[in-house]
């Protein structure tokens, strides 16, 4: 079995910049690993331990993304491929996914595709899926359990107080929750052992796609304002009266702000 884990590099702060173009200033930021990608990442390395999968890690980004997929290979990943050239910035979700997917076709001969639901930095949830609908594979999202069984992986989705059970033939391509599992630290040898390894970098050349649908030439999405919320000064408000005088107060409150 070969599985590919889609990963991206978020900044780890709350305070973020963008350019004139709307894209993330990432220059002098901390990064790390999206949260929700990690947990993709140890999905796939429990299917290495139980069925002997091969795990690939792949990533989009500056070079500075290979901290990212030095990491991965330190949790236990066997190989790592870098997507990187300038012609891929200011890629939106769409060229991203374009991107990837053009990469993935290039390596070939995979059973199953991991990514995260969404990424911290941008929470829309669309790579995945895009991905999924340019290779033409079955796509399971919000995934909190996998089964994998002959030709076949099945998972969990929860919604609301129900679950509901997918199930597709593979190849396929999956979405992880964060309550899918808990990523494990890497182990230190692994971590020693992640600086010996080659990490395949591919250009725009390399992955043979169209030039205008790559980066933020091929990009339809283009955000207007990008701006910080501001929050809203808290107010309080004493109901008085008696007890059912007050309780009679609130239900009328809360059925103004349709709360009820």
């Amino acid at each position: 079995m070969k599985i590919i884990v889609c990963i991206k590099q978020v900044p780890d702060v709350t305070e973020v910049k963008w350019d004139e173009n709307g894209s993330l200033i990432r220059t002098g930021l901390p990064s790390i690993i999206n949260p929700n990608d990690k947990n993709a990442i140890e999905a796939a390395l429990v299917l290495k331990e139980e069925k002997g999968a091969e795990v690939t890690v792949v990533s989009m980004g500056p070079p500075q993304v290979e901290e990212a997929l030095r990491e991965a290979l330190a949790m236990g990943c066997d190989h790592a491929v870098l997507l990187t050239d300038r012609k891929f910035g200011g890629a939106d979700c769409w060229a991203t996914a374009y991107t990837l997917g053009l990469a993935i076709k290039k390596l070939g001969n995979f059973d199953l595709i991991f990514s995260g639901v969404e990424a911290m930095d941008g929470n829309t949830a669309q790579v995945g899926p895009e991905i999924a609908d340019f290779l033409d594979l079955p796509l399971l999202s919000y995934a909190e359990d996998i089964e994998v069984g002959e030709g076949t992986v099945k998972i969990h989705q929860k919604l609301g107080d129900l679950t509901r059970v997918v199930e597709g033939p593979m190849p396929a391509l999956i979405t992880c929750e964060k309550e899918l599992n808990v990523p494990r630290i890497p182990r230190m040898d692994l971590v020693f052992e992640c600086f010996e390894k080659e990490i395949q970098v591919l250009g725009m050349a390399d992955v043979d796609g169209e030039v205008e649908n790559f980066g933020l030439k091929g990009s339809p999405t283009r955000l207007r304002k990008v701006f910080s919320p501001k929050r809203a000064k808290a107010q309080v408000e004493f109901l008085e009266g008696t007890p059912k005088e007050s309780s009679q107060k609130l239900v009328e409150k809360l059925q103004e702000i349709n709360a009820i």
